[in-house]
């Protein structure tokens, strides 16, 4: 193969009908979401390196596992984005939606994610210059843009919680069904002993690390969840007593989302200095349980499978990132840098520079 600039290829050219809606061409699948990726004509679907365009390798690296996601992928090669798009201000996820298409369809060993990124950064100025920049930020840039460019009107929701980022703009898309999901917090005043639940939607979870030189993956579920005391300048107001009060906060998971991302909360304050913590966080390939975490109201799915990672090699001032997918066909994993691709052995991917942990649903 060889190395090209990113084009878009609007329609998937597979075994299928073609419909017509609003005067534009539209796909309609007739086979199930394996047999759609399998038939892709492409020689290596979803094995297509990203161009580096001086310091963006933070943006090629979550894009590689946005588009590793079966779901997200099926939803953008079958055309059912284009019915549901917000043309107006969908010209990043039209961007986006020529990436995975260029990524499945094409025959090239890289493209260039150029478009995407002059776009995108029309939309959130921030990401426009070529510096470095935090991959969780710009993940949830891009999950906030592509849910506006898609969303359909709902009811109003909850504002972000601290440690789960979210939207808080109203509507649903194909984003709130695959990664938004659900926090309480049930906050109990320690005079009146009087009890409030607080709802929160989140995308993203932001877990703390212990200070510890190895842990697992449940030690930080366990940070994050334990119950905690709200003092000093931290009480809440109780309606009950009428006046500031000490209380007790614990939070569950209400919704479980069918992918759930995970932020390792590396880069932390000591001493006045921020920092980036190394250390070990042991994590599970499959069978990940989150029932422990979930109230027993929840009837999702509570085991989850990995099936992306994006990794941090370096520190504050100096770093690159790369991105561990599992390929939903061939069910191998591949090391993306860049332009760059690797087949890896499953123990490789077990790395100290985990970052973001993309777990889905294995009821999905």
């Amino acid at each position: 193969m060889e190395a090209g600039l990113a084009r878009c290829v609007p329609w998937p050219v597979l075994p299928g009908d073609i419909t017509r809606v609003g005067g534009r061409m539209a796909w309609k699948w007739k086979y199930s979401p394996k047999e759609q990726l399998e038939d892709t004509s492409s020689l290596h679907p979803g094995l297509t390196g990203l161009q580096n365009l001086e310091n963006t390798c933070y943006m090629n690296a979550v894009l590689q596992c946005l588009c590793s996601l079966t779901p997200l992928v099926q939803y953008f090669l079958s055309g059912k984005w284009n019915t549901a798009l917000h043309e107006e201000i969908g010209e990043s996820a039209t961007a986006f939606g020529c990436l995975v298409s260029d990524m499945w369809l094409g025959e090239f060993d890289f493209v260039s994610p150029e478009a995407f990124h002059s776009v995108f950064g029309k939309r959130y100025p921030a990401f426009s210059r070529r510096t470095q920049h935090d991959a969780q930020e710009f993940l949830i840039c891009v999950l906030d843009d592509l849910h506006e460019a898609f969303k359909q009107p709902n009811q109003e929701r909850q504002s972000s919680a601290a440690g789960a980022s979210t939207r808080s703009s109203s509507g649903t898309s194909i984003i709130t069904h695959l990664f938004e999901g659900q926090l309480s917090y049930a906050i109990r005043c320690l005079t009146c002993k009087a009890l409030s639940d607080k709802p929160e939607s989140f995308t993203v979870l932001s877990l703390p690390i212990p200070s510890t030189r190895v842990c697992s993956l449940q030690d930080c579920l366990e940070c994050f969840f334990q119950p905690d005391t709200l003092t000093r300048n931290n009480q809440i107001h109780c309606c009950w007593c009428g006046s500031n009060q000490d209380a007790t906060v614990t939070a569950s998971i209400t919704k479980a989302p069918q992918i759930i991302i995970f932020h390792l909360k590396r880069f932390a304050w000591q001493d006045k200095h921020r920092r980036k913590l190394s250390t070990t966080v042991c994590y599970p390939f499959s069978d990940l349980d989150l029932s422990p975490y979930i109230s027993t109201s929840c009837h999702n799915n509570t085991e989850y499978s990995l099936c992306a990672v994006v990794n941090h090699a370096g520190d504050l001032d100096y770093g690159h990132y790369t991105a561990f997918c599992k390929h939903s066909i061939t069910q191998h994993w591949y090391s993306f840098d860049d332009a760059q691709v690797t087949k890896i052995p499953d123990s490789a991917v077990q790395a100290d520079t985990a970052y973001l942990l993309f777990y889905i649903s294995q009821g999905y």
